[in-house]
């Protein structure tokens, strides 16, 4: 019988130990805390904002050519996401709505409030949008969606104030107190029909926009609506008196 070579055995002995090492750094467990953690790390955390934030939907906007209707979801303070749970729909205002809602969704985020611009050959469907999305913001500021924070909601009352008659045609506002404060303003009547619809549409919001800002009826008319703008004050004034000033 052949005799096996001293060398010949250490070389192998070698070979089998570096192939065995090999193998266990290959089987080693992915369950290291780094590689979990670079992992999945950020899905708890981003599981515990989403289940934090606050979905507040406005109430919906009527326009000439169908009604808005926008939705926001509140995280600590913030506006992280919008959307529009109503849109006009319909021949060619399925492509306007298309176009201009994601377009004002961003917008609002962005903002962080209802001071949007309006989407070029979307003007109806923007003024829409931007009043649903500040009385959704009006809610959120009084305390919670549709009640969710009773004694906040609870607090809060509605004031309508006397119609004003314009040469237009009638205009009256309806304002919500909260704490003291002018949580929201919208108008109940407006000049409308022809191109009242459109000056409506574009004044109205505005105006809203900053009877909340302003605490008073002492607001800057809005340019191209001088009468609607007069009327609104007058009502918004009458509306403010019932309240108590």
């Amino acid at each position: 019988m052949r005799k096996s070579h001293p060398v010949r055995r250490v070389v192998l002995t070698a070979a089998a130990t570096v192939s065995g090492i090999v193998l266990l750094l290959s089987l080693k467990p992915a369950s290291d805390p780094s590689s979990a953690q670079a992992a999945g790390g950020a899905l708890p955390q981003g599981g515990a904002q989403a289940a934090a934030g606050t979905t507040v939907t406005g109430e919906a906007a009527r326009t000439q050519y169908g009604a808005v209707q926008v939705r926001l979801t509140v995280r600590d303070g913030r506006i992280t996401g919008a959307e529009a749970v109503q849109a006009p729909k319909g021949g060619r205002s399925d492509q306007i709505t298309s176009m201009a809602v994601p377009r004002l969704n961003r917008e609002a985020v962005a903002a962080q409030s209802a001071e949007i611009d309006a989407v070029s050959g979307a003007t109806y469907t923007s003024a829409g949008y931007r009043q649903s999305l500040q009385s959704a913001l009006d809610q959120v500021k009084a305390g919670g969606p549709g009640g969710g924070s009773g004694g906040a909601q609870g607090a809060a009352r509605t004031v309508t104030g006397d119609v004003a008659r314009t040469q237009y045609g009638p205009v009256q506002v309806r304002v919500t107190v909260s704490g003291g404060r002018i949580v929201r303003a919208e108008a109940v009547q407006a000049p409308k029909g022809g191109h009242s619809d459109e000056v409506t549409a574009t004044a109205v919001p505005k105006l809203g926009q900053e009877a909340v800002a302003a605490q008073s009826a002492d607001i800057d008319a809005v340019s191209g609506a001088t009468y609607t703008s007069a009327g609104y004050r007058q009502s918004l004034q009458s509306a403010l008196d019932r309240a108590g000033g």
